[in-house]
């Protein structure tokens, strides 16, 4: 960082900040029923009490898409389209709270999943032990039983951690098989966090961007 002077940086990130908030503001809409439903499914990303509704990292940005995600899953319910739900679940031993305060923890409501997707159920509940739910072995498992998706709609929070990684990581192991697929971030279903030097809005714009750059599909929403 010695050679970089921070007036040129903050000028020259507030100019490519503008073109990405304008990327965002004209994505498009796409439509359930246009894609293969088949070969589709919605991906519920730690909507749960944790993150939503209570604990040291509820925040009333993720609590926020709650509709919008009620909404989807409705809606695959009717067109029969597969439905997993991610849930953050730890335990005393997590590495994890080095880098969070505590949360999350198995045996409390912190981990279950909002009422209002409860209540529609429906989904495969799959508890996680790190931000990245694309490791953990019941996944793994489903995709060897779920050879013929190949579209994933990736929803929930945080953006920029769990989906990120998520969403990422399923890219990049299509990609690898030289396997076509869609990863599919409606942005009106995603959300995440202010804390201190987070800012929310901040990390939104560059989880989307960089989600982008990874051949991860971006879009307004998905009626």
């Amino acid at each position: 960082m010695k050679n970089l002077n921070k007036d040129d940086f903050i000028k020259r990130s507030t100019d490519t900040l503008g073109e990405m908030f304008d990327m965002l503001t004209k994505l498009p809409v796409i439509r359930f029923k246009d894609l293969q439903i088949e070969k589709t499914a919605l991906v519920i990303v730690d909507m749960i009490n944790g993150f939503a509704r209570e604990g040291a990292l509820k925040s009333p940005r993720v609590e926020g898409v709650i509709p919008e995600i009620e909404k989807m899953s409705k809606a695959c319910d009717e067109m029969g389209i597969k439905k997993l739900a991610f849930a953050d679940c730890h335990t005393d031993e997590s590495p994890e709270f080095g880098s969070y305060p505590v949360h999350c923890m198995a045996g409390t409501s912190e981990w279950e999943i909002v009422d209002e997707l409860k209540e529609i159920g429906g989904y495969k509940l799959i508890p996680k032990n790190s931000t990245n739910g694309f490791i953990e072995d019941e996944f793994q498992s489903w995709l060897e039983e779920n050879k013929d998706i190949d579209t994933f709609v990736v929803t929930g929070d945080c953006t920029d951690i769990c989906v990120q990684q998520f969403a990422t990581t399923l890219k990049t192991w299509f990609n690898k098989q030289n396997k076509k697929s869609r990863v599919i971030i409606p942005v009106n279903a995603v959300q995440t966090y202010d804390l201190g030097m987070h800012n929310g809005d901040l990390m939104q714009v560059m989880a989307l961007y960089n989600m982008t750059i990874n051949g991860v599909e971006i879009v307004g929403g998905i009626e």
